[in-house]
Formats: structure tokens, C-alpha cells, sequence
């Protein structure tokens, strides 16, 4: 049987931590967003998006359908604001919401595992992500601290390769900014001694090569200062003069529209208005705490260098909300937007 194009997969939703608001956002998705959700189902368990749709519905309403399905492929014939479900591996117990479990952070990892596999077998187009919880995950045992590097794990095992040769990169964005990590889910310490050329450039190239494909052009790169005002000539740190200067210059030899290091405080700014494509950050809360001061509702997580699409929403399991059905699905939602024009490519 061929292979379907792009255009008629499903995208794969994977339902998240069942004790956060990923099942939340996502019922909400699909009764706000039903022509963006079409063709789309999620990756989890039935009692766990039923209970979901009862939150959302609340003490007088009626719960929308959750529909369960047999195969990927029935995800396009589900009517609008009905919630289809694969159901991967055995009914989840009830667990409670808003707290720290195992067992829940277990079952999230199952269903990423299942969704990047079939990603990677081309029998979805893509993947979305709904939070999970990092305390959870290392309570359950899961030897990555998030998706970005659980879904890495996927992609070199399913190529045969070692992790090393399937780099990866983080990308937040929305509609004003984006901006590439240079290093994820380490401390402050090690992210600053993964300041280094050779990291830079590979940042630098993976950004290049994923911002090609989505603009249709050569990207505009700037990169930031790991220091204050970019060290300001070496007074307040060498890094810039030392690392990541050479490492710009590097790259602009071989052909990469890139800039920098610049001023940290001030170079968000200059991309939000308009005068680059993207800013590499040296570390994840400097490249962070812009595009979520724009605003948690419109934020997409996009994984760069993944031989597979995948995006989340730009926020996390938000404990505090979970089972009140007040969470905004907003991020979601632009987050399978962007999933439906990466995974068009």
C-alpha cells in the first residue's frame, strides 16, 4: 500500500502528564480549533480524555464524545469537535490531578515513545506534544529530562546512529520572535561551559538549515553575548572576544547570514522588530523569558534537527490548573498550526 503524502497524515497528539492540563487543553483544542484539529487524534488513553471532557464540561453540561479508534488512519473521517483517542497500551488508573506521580509521568513517556515511532515511520505527519512534568519524568525512572531529548533518543536509534551525530536544537516562537537554544535543560554552570565554537556553529548550522526550509529563504541570525552588554570589550567577561565571535565568523565564511555577539538586553528587541530571523541564545532562560513575557498563549516549542516534526505549546503541566478546566489552549492550538505547515514540507 503507498505511503500517504504529507497533506493526508494525521498529526499525533500526545495527551501529556494526565495530572497536568495537557488533556485539558487539548478537549478544548478540539471544540474551539475544529478545522485546525481535523485529520489530527490523540496519542493516550481513553479514560484519561474522558475524564478531561467532563472537566470541561462541568457539573451541568454535556461532556464532548470521545471517540476511540482502531488505526491513525481513521483520525480523518471523526467529525468536528469530537476527541479521537489511540489508545496505547493497557486503561490508565485514575490518578490525581495537580501532583507529582510516577505512574502518570510513565504513561506520558509511553505515549511520546509510540508517537515518535510512528513519526519516524512516516504514518503521521507529525507530532504535538502536550506538557510533561521533568520531576515526574525522573521519578519514573525516564533517562531524559524532557521531550526534546527523549525524542532525540528516538531519532538516533531509529537511524542507527550515536547521539552525537543527531543534533538537536530548541526553538521558541511566536508570531513576533523565535529564538534557538543554544543549550536546553542543564544548569546555569554547565550551560556556560557549553559555550564552545564547535557548539555554536552546530547551532548556528542547524538553525541555518531549519529556517531555510520554513522561510523559503537565507535566514537572519543574530547571536547573543553570554555576558552583560556582550562583555564590553572584555571587561566583564572574554567569552564573546575568546568563543563566539571566532565561532560567527566562522560560519559567516561559510556562507551563514549571521551577526553578532550582541548586547543581550538589547538584541530580542531588535529581532522582534524585524531586523533578524531568529536570536541564538546561550542559555535557556535567556532565550525564554522574551518569548514568554510576549505571552504564553500564541508560544510554540519547535525541535530543530529531527528527522520528524514535532512542536508543543509553550508552557507546562501548571499543576495549579489542573482539573479546574480554566487552562487556555490557545499555545496548543498555534502549536499544531505550525505543525501542519512544518509537516507540508
Amino acid at each position: 500500500m503507498p505511503t500517504p503524502n504529507a497533506a493526508q497524515r494525521p498529526l499525533a497528539i500526545t495527551a501529556g502528564d494526565p495530572a497536568g492540563i495537557g488533556p485539558e487543553i487539548i478537549v478544548k483544542a478540539y471544540l474551539q480549533a475544529p478545522e485546525d484539529l481535523a485529520n489530527s487524534f490523540v496519542v493516550g488513553d481513553v479514560g484519561v480524555m474522558r475524564r478531561a471532557a467532563r472537566v470541561i464540561a462541568g457539573p451541568a453540561g454535556i461532556a464532548p464524545p470521545v471517540l476511540v479508534l482502531d488505526s491513525a488512519a481513521e483520525a480523518a473521517s471523526v467529525p468536528p469537535r469530537c476527541i479521537p483517542v489511540l489508545q496505547v497500551g493497557p486503561r490508565a488508573p485514575e490518578l490525581a490531578y495537580g501532583q507529582v506521580q510516577a505512574e502518570a509521568e510513565r504513561l506520558a513517556a509511553s505515549w511520546i515513545v509510540w508517537a515518535a515511532r510512528a513519526a519516524l515511520r512516516g504514518e503521521v505527519a507529525g507530532i504535538v506534544t502536550a506538557p510533561v512534568h521533568k520531576e515526574a519524568l525522573a521519578a519514573a525512572g525516564v533517562p531524559y529530562p524532557g521531550h526534546t531529548e527523549m525524542l532525540q533518543a528516538e531519532a538516533a536509534a531509529w537511524a542507527g546512529c550515536p547521539l552525537a551525530e543527531m543534533p538537536v536544537r530548541m526553538m521558541l516562537a511566536n508570531d513576533e520572535l523565535r529564538v534557538v537554544l543554544l543549550s536546553i535543560h542543564v544548569s546555569l554552570r554547565e550551560a556556560i561551559a557549553r559555550v564552545t565554537g564547535p557548539n555554536i556553529e552546530q547551532t548556528l548550522q542547524i538553525a541555518d538549515t531549519a529556517l531555510r526550509a520554513m522561510l523559503g529563504r537565507s535566514p537572519r541570525l543574530a547571536v547573543a553575548g553570554l555576558n552583560p552588554h556582550a562583555g564590553e570589550g572584555g571587561q566583564f567577561g572574554r567569552e564573546e572576544l575568546d568563543i563566539i565571535a571566532p565561532a560567527v565568523a566562522a560560519a559567516r565564511a561559510r556562507g551563514l547570514d549571521v551577526h553578532g555577539p550582541y548586547a543581550p538586553d538589547t538584541v530580542f528587541m531588535r529581532a522582534r522588530q524585524g531586523a533578524f530571523d531568529a536570536v541564538i541564545a546561550m542559555y535557556h532562560d535567556q532565550g525564554l523569558i522574551p518569548v514568554k513575557y510576549l505571552g504564553l498563549d500564541q508560544g510554540v516549542n519547535v525541535t530543530l534537527g529531527l528527522p520528524l516534526v514535532r512542536t508543543s505549546p509553550d508552557h507546562g503541566t501548571a499543576f495549579d490548573l489542573a482539573g479546574s478546566g480554566q487552562a487556555d489552549p490557545r499555545s496548543l492550538i498555534a502549536a499544531v498550526r505550525q505543525a501542519r505547515v512544518l509537516g507540508q514540507r
